[in-house]
């Protein structure tokens, strides 16, 4: 792996310490948050239309292996979201005191979650191009917010810079593994890592972005925030080809 290619697999640790910082320092609001998670929604998905989908294509990986893959990366994120819906639950049952106990578990979702944007990272570095760039530079969007959104009456100061430092650090290390799992793999193998990703992806536009972002009353602009990202990341895919 060269230089260029590990500096930018850093650039989405360091706007995840980034956030992290900020939010250590600033709390949004919920409309704001709201907003932040349209924008990056846009970005996630023009990351999967413009880059990922006709990478799959490139690769000409069998369908079969592209299909099976794709439904192993659905049903990994469904459980993962299952998980993190009963950790919830448990939280809720036992009380405020409970869930800030509960914490521990929900980060370990969260990790797990920042591990799987790593490997999709590394898998794109691996695919050669442009992908691996795309993809580092879409996902950091959501890194960002993530940073942002650590902010709980569990967590708050430094523990916040810590641990976004620590979820940095866990995507650049598995955008390395990632990497070097990949390097030199048959096409249909890097095919259906590609496909897995693009099934996470869709995962985390729908049911985590977009979901969280309806949470709170949506004004029009929302909508617009919504394709001024999708717009801004294929704008610098295509003036940077």
């Amino acid at each position: 792996m060269d230089s260029h290619n590990l500096l930018i697999m850093a650039i989405p640790a360091i706007v995840a310490l980034s956030g992290g910082v900020m939010a250590s320092v600033w709390s949004p609001s919920h409309q704001t948050r709201s907003l932040i998670q349209h924008f990056a929604a846009g970005v996630v998905l023009a990351a999967l239309a413009v880059e990922l989908l006709p990478e799959i294509s490139r690769e000409h990986a069998p369908g079969p292996v592209l299909i099976g893959a794709f439904a192993l990366g659905s049903l990994f994120m469904y459980g993962l979201k299952l998980w993190t819906m009963r950790l919830e639950h448990q939280a809720t049952l036992r009380g405020v005191d409970a869930a800030k106990n509960m914490s521990t578990g929900l980060l370990l979702a969260t990790f797990i979650d920042v591990a799987t944007d790593g490997f999709i990272i590394g898998a794109g570095f691996a695919a050669g191009g442009e992908t691996g760039m795309i993809l580092a530079l879409g996902l950091s969007v959501e890194l960002l917010f993530l940073g942002l959104a650590l902010t709980s009456e569990a967590l708050s100061g430094w523990r916040i810079i810590a641990i976004s430092g620590a979820l940095g650090a866990t995507v650049l290390t598995f955008a390395v593994v990632g990497n070097y799992a990949l390097a030199d793999a048959p096409h249909a193998v890097i095919g259906a890592a590609l496909a897995f990703s693009a099934a996470a992806l869709l995962y985390l536009v729908t049911e985590e972005l977009l979901m969280e972002a309806h949470e709170v009353e949506e004004k029009p602009i929302s909508t617009l925030v919504l394709f001024s990202g999708f717009l801004v990341f294929w704008s610098i895919q295509l003036l940077g080809s």
